[in-house]
């Protein structure tokens, strides 16, 4: 029997008030703008409307070394003087094309406080300059670097956690699978609206298409710049393309209801449960992608940063010896 079609949800009071003044406002997509372009308006916009930053007891530059000899840069949060603390790995969003550590600096800080852990953000490297599978591999070598060295910089690698949002939660989601197959023990995913499918084709991709801010145009222009279309059935880009998901790390996922990524992220939550993965699921009603990093503007991001932060200090558990 044919299924109906899927009606698009209402956005909430606040969420259509900011996608109004933004339009008010002749923001040109990011399509419609050069790559320094896009990242230059990114980075410039990210601040007004996230919220105002929390002060954090430790704020560290980090570089971390990369397979080819490029050292990485990455910033180190920690909430708390005690130590050895655990760590989240953290890869910020932006269609793997745009986004810095600057634009989830406010985040990091949140989940930090919030999840009683250190968090080191991670500056990867982005295309068009960087194409696939540099990301994937930068991503991958940092949290191998972090099982290795966390102790160097006063982190308790036994507690380590991945994590990420949007392009970066799609790489938290491959690294995990790395993870396991690496045989290195996560404690969590932490997964905010990832993108799992290869070629972005669902109901939700066809329902939010346009009016609520990521427009397809934008996610067609994002992947053009990252990766070859004979490509895209690539596990490392499409996760939910993995032969196998049993025996990876739990995994915390937090949606957008009125987002065109909605439905890979159940799709992706589902097929680690049937794998028997233990997964907890969260879907935030009437808001848009990318809201976790506009506070000021959705009030619902704090929701999600202490639903975030919650499900992280339950992934640490008690630690004999260190107070934990």
């Amino acid at each position: 029997m044919k299924q109906p079609l899927k009606l698009p949800a209402a956005l909430a009071p606040e969420v259509r008030r900011l996608i109004d003044n933004i339009a008010r406002a002749g923001r040109p997509p990011m399509h419609m703008l050069g790559v320094k372009q896009a990242r230059a308006f990114y980075d410039a916009g990210a601040p007004l409307l996230d919220l105002p930053a929390p002060p954090i007891d430790r704020l560290q530059a980090l570089k971390i070394p990369a397979r080819d000899g490029h050292l990485m840069d990455a910033r180190l949060y920690a909430s708390t003087s005690a130590w050895p603390l655990p760590v989240l790995l953290y890869l910020h969003g932006g269609g793997f094309t745009v986004g810095s550590l600057s634009t989830h600096d406010v985040l990091c800080r949140q989940l930090s406080l919030l999840g009683q852990c250190a968090v080191v953000s991670l500056d990867y490297r982005l295309a068009p300059e960087h194409r696939f599978p540099t990301a994937v591999h930068d991503a991958w070598d940092a949290l191998a670097w972090l099982a290795r060295h966390a102790s160097a910089v006063g982190l308790d690698e036994q507690r380590l956690a991945v994590g990420g949002d949007s392009a970066g939660a799609t790489l938290a989601a491959v690294c995990a699978l790395m993870a396991r197959d690496a045989g290195m023990a996560l404690r969590l995913q932490l997964l905010f609206y990832p993108g799992t499918t290869a070629h972005q084709d669902t109901d939700s991709h066809r329902i939010y298409r346009r009016g609520h801010l990521l427009d397809q145009e934008t996610v067609d222009w994002f992947f053009a710049q990252y990766i070859d279309r004979s490509d895209r059935d690539d596990w490392r880009f499409a996760p939910l393309n993995a032969p196998d998901h049993a025996g990876v790390a739990p995994a915390w996922l937090g949606l957008a209801e009125c987002d065109p990524l909605v439905d890979e992220g159940v799709a992706y939550a589902d097929v680690l449960r049937m794998a028997g993965v233990a997964v907890d699921l969260e879907i935030y009603r009437g808001v848009i992608h990318g809201f976790v990093t506009m506070g000021r503007a959705i009030a619902l991001a704090r929701q999600a940063h202490a639903d975030a932060g919650r499900a992280l200090v339950a992934a640490w558990g008690s630690d004999p010896g260190r107070g934990g």
